[in-house]
């Protein structure tokens, strides 16, 4: 009697980790390749790229005045006053605190503006391997992008294709 209880045990046991084998289905997906294939992904770079020629513009500007009002300086220093040749001095540090200025707030901007740009399309590619997760009836879906997956289930599908599909990229 004990002998059948515990082969009948040991069955259960058998079938219920099985199922549990059965109902969890693995899958991988390199994000990375996923949003480079993006078309909005283009148009959010020459975005970028625009607002980054944008910001170094106005600081090729800034840094050009400063360059003339240097020059202007150095060819006039002898013959200016104390008190005109502190003023231009001062002039020039303040000049040159602005661009300082500028350079952090300008890459700070940048960083935002990719972030604001590329965030949709972000959203747009999670949203569409989640629902082809879903419709393949995958518990888990692994990122091979982010460097920190070093193995994964050979059993595992590459869902890129699927969802390349699913956002109608050819």
């Amino acid at each position: 009697m004990k002998k059948g209880l515990l082969t009948l045990l040991v069955f259960v046991i058998l079938f219920a980790s099985n199922g549990i084998a059965q109902k969890s289905k693995f899958a991988h997906i390199n994000s990375s390749d996923l949003l480079a294939l993006m078309p909005e992904r283009a148009d959010a770079q020459a975005k970028l790229q625009a607002f980054a020629k944008e910001l170094e513009d106005q600081l090729t500007m800034m840094n050009q005045e400063f360059q003339t009002k240097y020059q202007d300086y150095v060819t006039k220093q002898d013959s200016l006053s104390v008190t005109i040749k502190q003023m231009k001095e001062e002039e020039l540090q303040s000049l040159q605190q602005r661009i300082q200025t500028f350079q952090q707030t300008a890459q700070q901007d940048l960083q935002k503006k990719e972030q604001e740009l590329l965030q949709p399309i972000i959203d747009k590619a999670k949203n569409a391997i989640k629902e082809v997760a879903k419709e393949k009836l995958y518990s888990w879906v692994f990122d091979t992008s982010v460097g920190s997956l070093i193995v994964w289930p050979e059993d595992s599908d590459n869902l890129l294709n699927d969802v390349k599909i699913k956002l109608g990229i050819k």
